[in-house]
């Protein structure tokens, strides 16, 4: 909104500069966004004394005038103007200024004869009308003075970005009381006048002409209307179209501009309506109804909403209330009747209505965010006044006011301990009470502590405590209010653990050089037949999204590895073929209907192409089963979870992963999750022609498995011996299952330090369904130096318990 410091002086008077009061409107919650001067196309416009001037050869309306611009500088300038005469003082405009209307003025000759300038009229300058002749500048002028300056005009526009909570300052009074209460006096705003003369009231009345019904008073509860006669329509005076072009707003005619101009005073939207054309001269406010089309001012057709608030006359629609009024009943310059209408509407409804029909307007902006519901009756009669005085006209007798829904004013308790522990401020009842009042709110003192505020009908925002709390801090000045701080130290809440897992988990992975992948939480509604999950699985539970942003993305994951599988497919189709990632995120698992389903945290990896890239010292091989089981490992490894036990999964539960190939990964009896090949059909459901390794573990099954305290102990004194042992068994036997049993063994004796798997083999010279497997076992004593005969008994028993337990044999020296 635009608002004209010399329109605002109109209210108040206003010492300050412009730079002053910018800071002061914003401070108090007026935003300013810019400030530029009315007049500062002057700045290239001087005061030029007429030395001589003749008759142009050329052209018999011409003159040839000799001027003197200032600076022992002087100039000739063709005029036209038939006032021009020796000695006068007049504006002229200089070689590269540009006038109103932008007219840029160039040297140049005028029929035949060198002209460099232009002598300017009034109008030219849109100081006043007279397009008469060049502006005579009666009095004694230095010649070259700036012509702002030696009229001394002077006029600065606020551009303000305005809350929607802040309807009062749509106006330029309700900006003057806003500045009122940060002059030193506390200035009270001057109301403009409206009286009107006896000869302009005329003998009839207006309920004798005119009747206004309101069908819809939850959607209009007040409407009042004036009545004129003998209205005379033509252009407004030039103070009238300044003040509007002061602020944006085209001049149309002098009953337009007139309301306009109501508008922008008092924050009031009004309309006139050519009450000719006014159908059996009644107005009734109701809802749209069964109307469907209405034709509005601008020539444009809308489609109307039964529940639309529509003003409509005896037969007809004739304006959407509160936003623009109809081609039907409109001012043309044949108007001698006109009906005002300054009503108060529902601001819900006006917005619905202008949004439907996108038609934003300065009143439709007024209105939807609520305007002074006790304030139609005086902008009524501020706009019946003016059209009487500028347009002739005759005032009927009286005014319609129909109040069906009575505006009741809000008082509000305001505790001054309470508003200053809400503030931080020490402000005494006193003080509240000054500073409620420079903006129009009524307080009454009830003892030291109690206000009574009284708020004015023209602050709707304003409903409770805290809201006048606010009016406190933003009028005394949010400068004023010191910074304080809590008496106790303000300590941090801390990380829940699963955050300070995530990050752990992240970087070990990385260092496994796995990169993380984010995936959506939105995968395809066939990814569980992809996966060939059998129908109980309880996989197939899955949330489906009623509104998906796509049909890729139609249903909540139950699973991570369909988004892992997507990922591997777009980077193979970029010639990448080497896939290491991981994710970490959740599934969710459908429950009753209506209940939000059941989120589980996971984490979850795949890993497919090369082990490294083929270079000239390493040859091509391709990632297996136990390098995903390596990372795993070193995984848990890292995480410190001991005692993990790896077991094949012999059913079809996962049917996803290939048969024997696939294992539970546990630690003691908690199942921590899975791992394995993922079988070759689904992999051809995915589009994916090259193996894939995942593994699938729950997050919160490794939350519970970190210990809780980690100890040390010293390292070595003494020097340990290796010792192997290679057994021949059967095909069937699980490596896992031997080590399982050297475990047990290993627990009874306390020289033996660690086992490990150092060779398998399967093949000639070995029986068919015979393989060999190779342990390496690590003694050590924390007294002494182990010798041979130290640990021979321990590692002759171990090898017979392995025979025994496992029917297996000694290979063949």
């Amino acid at each position: 909104m635009k608002v004209s410091l010399n329109w605002l002086k109109s209210y108040i008077s206003v010492d300050l500069g412009p730079s002053v009061i910018s800071e002061k409107l914003t401070m108090a919650g007026l935003e300013v966004e810019a400030i530029e001067e009315k007049y500062d196309y002057l700045t290239h416009i001087v005061v030029a004394k007429v030395l001589d001037f003749s008759r142009h050869p050329n052209a018999e309306k011409l003159s040839i005038c000799r001027v003197d611009v200032g600076g022992d500088q002087t100039l000739q300038i063709v005029c036209g103007a038939p006032n021009v005469r020796k000695g006068m003082f007049s504006p002229c405009a200089l070689e590269g200024a540009v006038l109103p209307g932008d007219l840029k003025i160039q040297a140049g000759k005028l029929r035949g004869e060198i002209s460099q300038g232009m002598l300017c009229s009034a109008s030219e300058l849109r100081l006043n009308s007279d397009a008469s002749g060049i502006m005579d500048l009666e009095g004694e002028y230095e010649a070259g003075t700036p012509l702002d300056q030696a009229l001394k005009l002077s006029d600065t526009i606020f551009e303000l970005n305005l809350t929607p909570n802040r309807p009062d300052c749509l106006s330029m009074i309700g900006v003057a009381r806003e500045m009122g209460a940060f002059t030193e006096s506390g200035q009270k705003v001057k109301p403009p006048l409206f009286s009107l003369s006896r000869e302009k009231i005329g003998k009839e009345s207006i309920h004798t002409h005119a009747e206004i019904e309101i069908l819809a008073p939850d959607l209009c509860p007040r409407y009042s209307a004036g009545l004129l006669f003998d209205v005379k329509i033509k252009p407004s005076p030039f103070w009238l179209k300044e003040r509007l072009e002061a602020v944006g707003l085209a001049p149309i005619n002098n009953v337009v501009d007139i309301t306009n101009f109501v508008m922008m005073e008092m924050g009031q939207p009004l309309h006139a309506f050519d009450f000719d054309r006014v159908a059996k001269g009644k107005i009734i406010v109701r809802r749209a109804g069964s109307d469907s089309e209405f034709t509005t001012l601008d020539s444009k057709t809308h489609t109307l909403q039964p529940d639309m608030l529509m003003i409509c006359d005896g037969e007809r629609p004739v304006a959407l209330a509160g936003v623009m009024g109809g081609e039907n009943s409109e001012i043309t310059d044949n108007t001698t009747r006109v009906l005002i209408e300054s009503a108060y509407f529902n601001p819900i409804s006006i917005r619905k209505t202008a949004k439907i029909t996108g038609i934003a307007t300065d009143a439709s902006h007024r209105f939807e965010r609520g305007i002074d519901p006790d304030g139609t009756v005086n902008a009524l009669k501020r706009a019946v006044s003016l059209i009487a005085e500028l347009c002739d006209a005759t005032v009927a007798q009286g005014y319609i006011d129909v109040y069906p829904e009575k505006f009741v004013p809000t008082d509000i308790e305001l505790s001054a301990t309470a508003l200053n522990a809400r503030l931080g401020t020490n402000l005494d009842a006193d003080a509240i009470k000054r500073i409620l009042e420079s903006v129009e709110f009524e307080v009454e003192k009830k003892d030291e502590d109690k206000l009574v505020v009284g708020v004015p009908s023209f602050r709707v925002d304003v409903t409770r405590p805290e809201d006048l709390s606010e009016e406190v801090a933003r009028l005394w000045g949010y400068n004023n209010i010191q910074t304080s701080y809590p008496l106790v130290p303000a300590e941090g809440r801390p990380l829940s653990p699963k955050v300070g897992l995530r990050k752990k988990i992240r970087r070990i992975l990385s260092g496994f050089s796995l990169s993380e992948a984010i995936n959506y939480n939105f995968i395809h509604e066939n990814s569980c037949d992809r996966l060939n999950l059998a129908r109980e699985d309880k996989k197939r539970n899955v949330e489906t999204i009623l509104n998906p942003i796509s049909d890729q993305m139609s249903v909540l994951r139950s699973s991570m590895i369909p988004g892992l599988l997507e990922t591997m497919k777009k980077n193979n189709s970029q010639q990448t073929p080497s896939v290491r990632i991981f994710e970490i995120g959740k599934i969710f698992h459908a429950t009753q209907k209506g209940d939000l389903p059941e989120e589980i945290e996971m984490v979850a990896g795949l890993l497919t192409g090369n082990r490294s890239e083929q270079t000239w010292y390493s040859k091509k091989s391709e990632i297996d089963f136990f390098d995903l089981k390596g990372v795993v490992e070193g995984f848990f490894e890292a995480l410190m979870i001991r005692d993990l036990k790896f077991e094949r999964i012999e059913d079809q539960s996962f049917p996803y992963y290939q048969k024997g190939h696939a294992a539970f990964i546990k630690s003691g009896d908690m199942l921590i999750g899975t791992l394995g090949k993922m079988d070759a059909k689904v992999l051809k459901n995915f589009g994916l022609k090259q193996d894939a390794f995942v593994f699938d573990f729950s997050f919160n099954a490794i939350q519970n498995l970190l210990p809780g305290s980690i100890t040390a102990r010293l390292l070595p004194k003494f020097p340990s011996i290796s010792r192997d042992i290679t057994i021949i068994v059967s095909t069937s036997i699980a490596v896992g299952s031997v080590l399982k049993q050297m475990d047990a063994f290993f627990g009874r004796e306390s020289l033996i330090e660690h086992i490990f798997l150092f060779d398998a083999f399967e093949g000639p010279p070995l029986s068919e369904g015979k393989k060999s497997l190779s342990y390496r076992i690590i003694y050590r004593s924390e007294e002494k130096t182990l010798k041979e005969k130290n640990i021979q008994k321990i590692h002759d028993a171990l090898t017979k318990m392995l025979l025994n337990e496992f029917d297996a044999y000694l290979p063949e020296l």
